[in-house]
């Protein structure tokens, strides 16, 4: 075999893994927000920067501003899943820097002094950190729903502020009953990957 890793475990991450629509009533624990967490956070990222935020909306008030802000296809699901997660970018990433890339210091000034630089960097890195997240929610047994299906600018100003631009809103759970659409094609490798 080419992958080293365990067949089963990349059908849990990528061959059977599906996007669903449909949670149980399962709930998804801190402790297992963590253990995702604590698994996903050494994704590579340029300079080790680590822009993306997590915002878990647990409680039902929450769970209801944030519903209005989904597409209509996106509510029901959002309203019922046993977990919401809003992803964002921080733009002041930079300021974290000099602790995760003690080596040179001088790069938060050096390369992230101006917003639309770190704007572009916040969003990049951010998005990667976000993809990581989702395999580490499979990794964990559960199912996520990433949707981007919404409102950004009303998500923006209900949960966040203006250092913190939202990438994604995910459902997080166990999936219930018909969560899934049918798969749809891939690429293939023929129609990716170039050799020069």
């Amino acid at each position: 075999m080419s992958l080293v890793l365990d067949p089963a475990a990349q059908d849990l991450l990528f061959r059977e893994a599906r996007t669903a629509n449909t949670f149980s009533s399962e709930p998804v624990t801190d402790e297992q927000v963590a253990a995702i967490y604590d698994l996903v956070k050494y994704g590579p990222t340029a300079f080790n920067q680590s822009p993306l935020r997590i915002t878990l909306v647990r409680s039902p008030e929450a769970r209801e501003r944030l519903v209005k802000h989904m597409a209509e296809g996106n509510q029901p699901k959002t309203a019922a899943a046993p977990l919401v997660a809003i992803l964002s970018a921080d733009h002041e990433f930079h300021e974290e820097l000099p602790q995760l890339f003690p080596h040179a210091p001088a790069i938060k000034d050096m390369f992230f002094s101006e917003r639309p630089v770190r704007e572009q960097a916040g969003t990049l890195n951010a998005t990667l950190q976000a993809a990581y997240f989702i395999i580490g929610i499979r990794a964990a047994g559960l199912a996520a729903g990433p949707m981007t299906g919404l409102d950004f600018a009303g998500v923006q100003k209900e949960f966040l502020d203006d250092d913190h631009t939202p990438l994604m809103v995910i459902n997080i759970g166990k999936p219930g009953e018909d969560a899934w659409f049918p798969r749809s094609p891939r690429l293939e490798q023929e129609q990716v990957i170039t050799t020069i």
